[in-house]
């Protein structure tokens, strides 16, 4: 158990004559929130600790004591045996209040050259480059997951939709790997957010430097930041490297929503393409046949908390003078709740999908509905040198005579066709068939099997390399 402390004896309170108002301690108070940086924190006293003591500063033995006062605070902590108190406001406060209570006068030294402004913009730039590094590895979670679902389903036809309106046919394999291409690019967001959020902005103090000699280099190197903010104004009054993150954040799950959106849809009995595991599901508290998609439900409304989160930041830093003010205390509850969101989400969503059942009969069949190979047809009769929008004329009364007489394309009779354009032959019917429509698309990008099985071994080998 750490050693009490005197909760009303605040590191600033010199220049004061009265006591905090309580509800003012509690209203300004972010500690209930911040203390999810206390292993940050930490690390990064430590770093400035150790720096003070390279450019004599501290003595080796101050830094010594130093660094295992803090260590020893960082068991208590991890151990669930630290107690934080809401008198001294935040993180950084209890932890150097705790700090001097441990090994004496000489912890009032660790705040040499530094003041909670730098601190606090080190200490979120420390978290959230573990919380990108985490999101990636759910994320990859996910990929693979996709990509699993599409090896298996690479021949599976289903119809491919525009307008929510049976297009063309389509491979499900290639629709999953749609998806996938989406989380290839969040993962790119991602990872250039963490290249711009790691720098450090420790060691320019409240906003205008220190008189010390410190060595912003050597204390960058300890907490491997690859540089350092050039700006001491900038630096400890900028957020856009948290708006940044959730904005990929609230990027990432709109494709979450997309994707829960159709899942949804085709886990309906309208659908019924796919079955998601009951452990993904709920039931009705009235209905007993039901069986709800809470899982994507849920996510698709979570991805509207996240766009929040962003909205909130955004409005946060407009107004904004240099450089730093107290309104950036804001900045961590919407920052933690988008990356808690999305991690969730991602973990969540690769097990659901993981234990995934596709309905192909069902999907076949959907796919056969809705003269999905009108467009083959046409591009049949542009071989036969017709002009496309001619032949697109003739596919439309094709169509016409197949609802009509309530048949499929295919269904009709060659004699048929040939009173709508003569040029047509016997071999025409090897175009209408669905699986010709899909292998014919055999190409960069296409919905063939070959192609959707290429683009999975492309993609088994990007995510072997992250």
């Amino acid at each position: 158990m750490s050693d009490p402390t005197n909760e009303t004896d605040k590191p600033w309170q010199g220049r004061f004559t009265e006591p905090t108002d309580s509800f003012v301690e509690a209203f300004t108070a972010s500690v209930e929130y911040d203390q999810r940086m206390a292993r940050h924190d930490i690390r990064g006293s430590i770093a400035h600790a150790t720096m003070l003591a390279h450019v004599g500063v501290l003595t080796s033995e101050e830094a010594g004591a130093i660094v295992d006062g803090l260590n020893s605070i960082a068991a208590d902590i991890e151990a669930g045996q630290f107690k934080w108190s809401i008198a001294l406001e935040d993180v950084h406060m209890n932890i150097e209040v705790a700090l001097t209570a441990r090994i004496g006068e000489i912890g009032k030294k660790l705040h040499t050259g530094r003041s909670r402004n730098d601190q606090v913009a080190t200490d979120i730039r420390l978290y959230l480059r573990d919380e990108i590094d985490a999101i990636r590895k759910e994320l990859k979670r996910l990929q693979t997951a996709t990509i699993d679902v599409a090896e298996r389903e690479a021949h599976t036809i289903m119809p491919g939709f525009t307008h929510l309106q049976t297009a063309q046919p389509v491979t499900f394999g290639h629709h999953m790997m749609a998806w996938y291409e989406m989380l290839v690019r969040d993962d790119g967001r991602l990872v250039d957010c963490r290249q711009r959020l790691n720098h450090m902005p420790l060691g320019a103090a409240a906003l205008a430097g220190t008189t010390y000699p410190i060595d912003r280099a050597f204390c960058a190197r300890l907490l491997e930041f690859e540089g350092i903010c050039e700006n001491s104004l900038d630096a400890v009054s900028d957020r856009d490297f948290a708006i940044e993150l959730v904005s990929a954040c609230a990027a990432l799950m709109n494709h979450l929503s997309r994707f829960s959106e159709e899942l949804i849809l085709w886990s309906s009995a309208q659908f019924e393409f796919v079955e998601l595991s009951d452990a993904f599901c709920t039931g009705s508290s009235i209905m007993p046949q039901k069986k709800n998609p809470d899982v994507p439900e849920l996510i698709r409304g979570k991805a509207a908390r996240v766009s929040g989160a962003l909205v909130t930041l955004l409005m946060l830093m407009k107004g904004q003078p240099l450089a730093y003010n107290k309104d950036n205390q804001e900045d961590k509850e919407p920052v933690f709740d988008a990356v808690d969101t999305v991690r969730g989400s991602l973990h969540i969503y690769a097990d659901m999908l993981a234990q995934m059942k596709v309905n192909r009969a069902r999907m076949q069949a959907a796919a056969a509905r809705g003269f999905s190979t009108a467009t083959d047809l046409a591009d049949y009769l542009v071989r036969k040198n017709i002009a496309f929008r001619d032949a697109h004329e003739i596919v439309g009364r094709a169509v016409r005579m197949a609802i009509d007489s309530n048949r499929s394309l295919e269904a009709l009779r060659l004699s048929e066709l040939k009173s709508l354009c003569p040029v047509i032959t016997q071999d025409v019917f090897s175009f209408l068939t669905l699986e010709g429509s899909v292998a014919a698309r055999d190409h960069l990008g296409g919905t063939a099997p070959a192609q959707v099985r290429a683009a999975i071994d492309r993609a088994r080998e990007r995510l072997s390399a992250t």
